[in-house]
């Protein structure tokens, strides 16, 4: 259950305990460390607040985190990674919050963005989900809609 007190979602253990956590790991890689494990942390960070201007800073991390990353340091990580992976499903979080927030012009140039990246999206369960959330969001877009999607990260939580 969420409420004022809490300020985010909570999931299992409970969304403050998680954002601590992730947070002293955050304050200890800082800003400048290894952009692999920013990106991973801050879309994570993103997921554990129910307020879309708090996720949305994160998700901008995400994506700036992103945009450090290299193939190599990627490959070094796991063999197969690719980053062209990452770009469509952060572009589309940052769709969405931009949505949520009513700043419908900037939704759509990143779910522009997001279907750009999707392109070279495998033809599996993860890339049907993102090719489907990509749709969904386009959708609320057109429909000047801000409500929270039901199949949102978190939502219902």
């Amino acid at each position: 259950m969420t409420g004022p007190d809490t300020g985010g979602r909570t999931t299992g253990g409970g969304a403050v305990p998680a954002r601590r956590t992730l947070l002293d790991v955050w304050s200890a890689i800082g800003v400048t460390g290894d952009p692999l494990h920013r990106c991973t942390l801050a879309h994570h960070l993103a997921d554990l607040y129910d307020d879309p201007a708090q996720a949305l800073a994160w998700d901008i991390r995400a994506l700036d985190a992103a945009d450090a990353l290299t193939e190599q340091r990627l490959r070094a990580h796991q063999e197969g990674l690719r980053l062209d992976g990452f770009r469509p499903s952060l572009h589309l979080n940052l769709a969405d919050l931009y949505r949520r927030l009513g700043s419908f012009d900037a939704a759509a140039a990143h779910i522009a963005a997001a279907r750009r990246y999707a392109v070279g999206l495998p033809r599996d369960g993860y890339g049907t989900l993102v090719r489907a959330a990509i749709g969904e969001v386009a959708e609320a877009v057109t429909r000047r809609d801000t409500a929270q999607r039901a199949s949102a990260p978190g939502a219902g939580a």
